[in-house]
């Protein structure tokens, strides 16, 4: 009896009742607005689908390659992130096809769902027409250039999980259904092993969880505890399974230095006055042109405070807000695109503040509570209209300059001719960040290094790296040498340990001829047999190729 009177009560308490949602024919209006907002940001990234890979997704489709080749992660190419979000590609790219289109269709459909979920997560806090806000202003946020949105980056695939996994935990917390928290558990687990910042997600999903549990007088520590293992069972199974896997195809050393004692020195690398300043001018820069519909989540803010219907739903709001901001901070470096990360909460609060805006005017007069909404569709289409060049006009590779300017459009012409002028067995290398390359070339990395920044880092891997880096280039012997002089692609610090550049001067002269160059002061000719080939446009990179003749050392 008193185990029922207690799950009574927490259903009593803890529930979130919506304010004056409508019933009956008038909600389906919601789900044709919601409909509608994922055909048009659907369009916009159809429009976008060919916009060249850049840095992490060519890492994220040449690891995925690999795996559906049967060559799992961390064997013959490492980096720090979590394996989930590899496993992830290697899915869309067996459905889609291992092309750009098909990778970035099945982002399409990804942020198509988020957008779902964000509609179902403030409908569920708040009400449909929060809903409706906040599902549509994550929706442009999500594909902005500001945030680098047209890119299939690690964090959309956190988020997705993440927010089943926070539904899924709410929907725990009014029912009392320990299945609900633990299947939440497993989606939350899931967005961790996509990318190591997933965890703030986790650690809000259980917090508040708890926090709702512990609002009974009554309940007891024994049910604070039992539930709060169930959850953690549910989000540890991903993590323990991907572990496992990688044990059980030797790769797990490699995978644990890489992914925490490495990304242990990577995230504590960089001074606090240093990302404090990069923290400016990131949000600046994920701001962009959406200033003001970023500043709607402003009367957000004041309604959790000065709105009784909005408090009750304060300890959500901020807890999330708090943590989705910390996915953020990890390393302090602010890039654009780990903003997305805050989109799901800042969006919330511009739904929050809309809602607020609208009662305030019926409290005003009724005939005006429409304002609102028609203040936010001009914000919303104003917002629109400043990037509609990017959104509606710009071709893929320009859109692709526009948010990049570096040398991701050439990549591709870069892979295709490797690929033509190679066989399968025959392996690369690439002096520099652009494992796209090996994705496009559908050639093996004659290093697992794909990327140098660990190796201009200052840390106490580095020098190590930079030796381990030759020696399996060395032994490799790789039938093409590229070497990419672009700043960005190496981000050569003051500090930085030089070994591999005087390295690579004499080796690169010892065995390779050079075939290939972006500097637009070389002569074109016809490649192998007629002198170096002439890759349009950059002028930052050259590619080399073993003589016949080099002797094997």
């Amino acid at each position: 009896m008193g185990k029922q009177s207690s799950h009574k009560k927490i259903k009593k308490i803890t529930k979130v009742k919506p304010s004056a949602v409508p019933k009956g024919d008038s909600q389906y209006i919601y789900w044709v607005i919601l409909i509608a907002v994922v055909l048009f940001i659907g369009f916009i990234r159809l429009r976008l689908l060919g916009i060249p890979l850049e840095r992490d997704e060519g890492e994220f489709a040449y690891m995925g390659q690999l795996i559906l080749q049967g060559i799992p992660p961390y064997l013959v190419s490492y980096n720090m992130k979590l394996p989930g979000i590899y496993a992830a590609y290697a899915f869309i790219m067996s459905v889609f096809g291992q092309t750009v289109e098909g990778i970035h269709f099945g982002f399409l459909l990804v942020n198509a769902a988020t957008i779902i979920l964000m509609f179902l997560l403030a409908k569920r806090i708040y009400d449909s027409y929060t809903g409706i806000i906040t599902s549509a202003s994550f929706g442009i946020l999500s594909v902005s250039p500001s945030v680098l949105g047209t890119s299939a980056h690690a964090s959309h695939f956190v988020l997705f999980p993440a927010l089943g996994g926070i539904l899924l935990m709410l929907k725990a917390v009014d029912s009392d259904k320990p299945k609900h928290l633990f299947w939440g558990g497993v989606l939350l687990g899931l967005s961790f092993i996509m990318k190591q910042p997933g965890i703030f997600f986790v650690i809000f999903a259980l917090l508040y969880y708890l926090f709702s549990l512990g609002r009974l007088h009554d309940a007891s520590m024994r049910l604070v505890v039992k539930r709060g293992c169930l959850f953690l069972l549910g989000a540890i199974i991903p993590f323990v399974l991907i572990c496992l896997i990688l044990y059980g195809v030797g790769v797990f050393e490699k995978f644990w230095f890489w992914t925490f004692s490495y990304a242990s020195q990577y995230v504590s690398e960089r001074p606090l006055m240093m990302g404090m300043q990069s923290f400016i001018v990131g949000l600046k820069t994920a701001i962009g042109n959406f200033y003001l519909l970023w500043g709607i989540a402003a009367f957000g803010i004041i309604a959790l405070f000065r709105d009784k219907t909005t408090r009750s739903r304060a300890g959500f709001v901020f807890g999330f807000s708090i943590l989705s901001f910390l996915a953020v901070c990890p390393g302090l470096y602010f890039r654009p695109h780990y903003f997305v990360f805050f989109l799901p909460a800042v969006t919330l609060l511009i739904g929050i503040g809309i809602s607020f805006i609208k009662r305030l005017l019926l409290e005003l007069r009724p005939a005006f509570q429409s304002l609102s909404t028609i203040s936010f569709l001009i914000v919303f289409s104003l917002s629109i209209a400043l990037y509609g060049h990017f959104f509606f006009d710009l071709a893929p590779e320009e859109a692709c300059r526009f948010m990049y300017g570096s040398l991701f459009p050439e990549s591709k012409e870069i892979g295709e001719y490797i690929r033509a002028h190679s066989t399968r067995e025959d392996k690369i290398a690439v002096l520099g960040s652009e494992p796209q390359i090996f994705f496009y070339s559908n050639r093996h990395s004659a290093t697992g290094y794909i990327y140098t920044y660990p190796l201009m880092e200052n840390q106490k891997y580095a020098l190590q790296m930079q030796k381990e880096m030759i020696e399996e280039i060395e032994k490799a012997q790789p039938t093409y040498l590229i070497f990419v002089n672009l700043n960005s692609s190496w981000f050569v610090q003051k500090n930085s340990e030089k070994y591999i550049f005087n390295w690579f001067m004499g080796y690169r002269t010892r065995y390779y001829d050079l075939v290939a160059s972006l500097d637009p002061e070389i002569e074109p000719g016809g490649g192998d047999q007629g002198g170096p080939y002439l890759f349009r446009s950059l002028h930052y990179l050259e590619m080399y190729k073993r003589r016949t003749d080099a002797r094997v050392h």
